[in-house]
């Protein structure tokens, strides 16, 4: 009898022993190498590249699939645009956006609908329960630069009014925003916000916790030039200063003459009205003809630093036929609208 109660015992604690060893194991399983969600997560995310009525382009961001045909972004990225198109990372073919399906202002979030479009969405995690020192990924296509992949941790949770903010330590650029950024399981816990003036080296995205609200409660497509304008709405990012770009602007171009086949270079200013001084300045110029119709757009970044209140100028180039177009009898002074639109900085302390 003895020995028979030895032999239970021992098979439960050896019975234990193996439940504890699976849970671990299990535990370590449901975690992925940096690799692993690069290369699962790359698929679903895309470039989304914003068009004005005239079909020039006004803005760059990232976005991803949370649906056979939705993807999820910041509303800042496609505020004042008419259309638009997605192009997944590693892929050519661009999808035209038809409109947005959810929208949350305070919040900075809206859902658009991509027509054709067949790609693996992200699932979400629950953003509700991250900590400060859990492993980050933000994916996006910063300045451009298509399917960058950025690792960190979360480096603060803060509260914005009624509202939280992810601060993290992944790197994201003027072109990250509206990137997922996923969890060790590759789950997307937020949704990078690129820029915020107020403070250097500053990262923040807005909880899943929000895009799984906005999910939940979808509408018929509406086109995109329905949207609130960005000044008649509050949101989120207000509390840490926003993402406005009005505290620096573009004027007084000016052409450097060149003889016929060589570029059309030119050279304008970029003044800070800001008391902060700025640098990574992102600007697109829009070149008019007599009849108003935009001919040529250019996107020159300035690096340097400008100083609170000052201005700096900066050099580029366009085809010396916009020149030709715009300034007649070879005067440095055009004679049609030049249009500055200021599309991201960073503060500098």
């Amino acid at each position: 009898m003895r020995q028979a109660t030895w032999r239970v015992g021992w098979y439960s604690k050896v019975a234990l022993v193996v439940m504890c060893l699976s849970l671990i194991a299990s535990g370590y399983s449901s975690a992925q190498t940096a690799r692993d969600i690069a290369q699962k997560s790359f698929p679903s995310v895309v470039m989304l590249l914003m068009e004005d009525v005239n079909s020039q382009p006004i803005a760059l961001g990232s976005g991803f699939f949370v649906d056979d045909d939705l993807v999820a972004t910041n509303l800042h990225v496609v505020e004042g645009a008419s259309g638009g198109y997605a192009k997944i990372v590693g892929e050519k073919r661009k999808y035209d956006i038809a409109g947005f399906v959810g929208i949350d202002p305070q919040r900075d979030l809206v859902l658009l609908k991509i027509t054709a479009a067949q790609a693996p969405f992200l699932s979400l995690g629950d953003s509700r329960r991250v900590a400060v020192g859990d492993e980050i990924y933000a994916i996006g296509n910063p300045q451009g630069l298509e399917g960058t992949f950025s690792q960190g941790i979360i480096s603060g949770i803060r509260k914005v009014g009624k509202d939280i903010l992810l601060q993290i330590t992944a790197a994201i650029s003027p072109g990250s925003s509206g990137g997922p950024i996923l969890n060790a399981q590759g789950e997307v816990i937020g949704v990078a916000v690129a820029t915020f003036r107020g403070g250097q080296n500053l990262n923040f995205a807005i909880p899943s916790s929000y895009l799984a609200l906005l999910l939940e409660d979808l509408k018929p497509v509406s086109p995109l030039s329905v949207m609130i304008e960005p000044k008649q709405r509050k949101s989120i990012l207000d509390g840490l200063g926003g993402r406005s770009t009005e505290g620096v602007t573009g004027r007084q171009l000016r052409w450097r003459w060149k003889y016929h086949g060589f570029p059309g270079e030119y050279s304008f200013s970029l003044q800070n009205r800001l008391r902060e001084a700025v640098r990574d300045v992102y600007c697109l110029v829009v070149f008019y003809d007599r009849s108003d119709n935009p001919i040529e757009t250019d996107l020159v970044r300035f690096d340097g630093v400008i100083p609170g209140g000052l201005a700096r100028r900066v050099t580029s180039e366009v085809h010396q036929s916009v020149q030709e177009l715009t300034t007649p009898n070879g005067s440095r002074t055009p004679t049609t609208r030049i249009e500055f639109r200021v599309l991201d900085f960073r503060t500098v302390e």
